[in-house]
């Protein structure tokens, strides 16, 4: 699958390891959170970046004590009628502080580009790559919203108060 980030597709530097493999030296590892979980005390002393796949149905709180220790956070969209991952992204921005990466995967639609990115997530990880084609296109389609959100994108009514310059 490719993987989005800032609008282009990258090679995905983080290796997607099961619960029952074995961890590979030096390298970026991409883990569930029952593992993480098990193994964060472990994990503490690994010299390569760990990043953990948090499933949509826990509580978003439970990661704090370990944002330190991570270098990505992927939010799973099980299918494409459940958004809770969109709740989660926005917790971890504006009430967590989570400034590091932030992955969408699973059943990832091009339809749903934009406002995975104004919630917050920075990397998309596309099921096809006519999808990961088709971001920039996506992302740009409507230059105005009346909602507030991560990206910092003003929203209609901060522009019409005057509280922030209009967007070019």
């Amino acid at each position: 699958m490719p993987l989005i980030e800032k609008g282009r597709v990258v090679e995905d530097r983080f290796h997607r390891i099961g619960d029952d493999e074995a961890l590979p030296e030096g390298a970026p590892v991409l883990i569930g959170i029952d593992r993480f979980l098990r193994e964060a005390e472990a994990l503490k002393g690994r010299q390569a970046p760990v990043g953990v796949i948090w499933p949509n149905d826990r509580p978003i709180g439970e990661i704090e004590p370990y944002l330190g220790q991570l270098s990505l956070i992927a939010l799973v969209f099980p299918i494409f009628r459940d958004g809770r991952a969109y709740s989660q992204a926005r917790l971890l921005r504006e009430r967590l502080g989570w400034t590091g990466p932030l992955r969408a995967v699973g059943n990832v639609l091009q339809d749903q580009f934009l406002l995975m990115q104004r919630s917050g997530f920075d990397q998309i990880e596309a099921v096809k790559q006519a999808d990961a084609a088709a971001f920039e296109e996506a992302v740009h389609r409507y230059s105005a919203f009346y909602q507030p959100a991560t990206d910092q994108r003003p929203s209609l009514l901060r522009q019409r108060l005057g509280r922030t310059a209009r967007p070019e």
